[in-house]
């Protein structure tokens, strides 16, 4: 018996398995973590890189980062936080059917690299730590160094499960790839 699985059933199937890998990731946020070594960065490149539908790439991590908030605790720079995050989807976007190791990768600095930079800077600028001029906010830039390396490896971490987990799961599970199926049937 020779079931075919069509096109939008397909998309559909990848879309409900990078929406349960990304609620995951976000469950993981809440659970006791290393400062910054969490699967948020991640998750934003791979919600950019994988959901078809640009709207719900950037809505889902948005939802994800809120309810995580809710439990962790809501703090005055979240719109920026936020909006770096967003940038992170954005650099997944960049991925988009081509998402090898290398471009992961690169995807992935960069994206810690731009919440470093877009963080921190929210940090001197609207958190009363540091002195509001250029010694303070290199003083703020110094002294986040360490949690820029868990952020790089949280990143890069989780960016190994998400996309390995997606990149298995659509090698072995036909119902991911209704090209591959047609292509098996001719």
């Amino acid at each position: 018996m020779n079931v075919e699985i069509s096109q939008k059933e397909t998309l559909l199937y990848r879309t409900l398995l990078a929406l349960v890998l990304i609620i995951l990731a976000a469950a993981l946020r809440i659970a006791p973590h290393p400062w910054n070594l969490t699967p948020v960065g991640a998750m934003a490149l791979f919600s950019g890189a994988v959901l078809k539908d640009r709207r719900l790439a950037f809505l889902f991590p948005l939802l994800a980062l809120f309810a995580g908030d809710i439990f962790i605790g809501l703090y005055k720079i979240i719109p920026i936080i936020y909006a770096s995050f967003l940038i992170s989807v954005a650099i997944g976007l960049w991925l988009r059917d081509r998402r090898t190791v290398a471009r992961i990768s690169l995807a992935t600095l960069a994206g810690a690299i731009q919440f470093f930079f877009v963080s921190n800077f929210a940090v001197w600028q609207f958190m009363n730590t540091y002195p509001h001029n250029f010694s303070g906010l290199v003083g703020c830039y110094v002294a986040a160094i360490p949690l820029f390396w868990n952020t790089l490896a949280g990143d890069a971490l989780y960016a190994a499960f998400l996309f390995g987990g997606y990149a298995l799961a659509e090698r072995f599970l036909p119902a991911l790839n209704a090209s591959r199926q047609r292509a098996s049937a001719d």
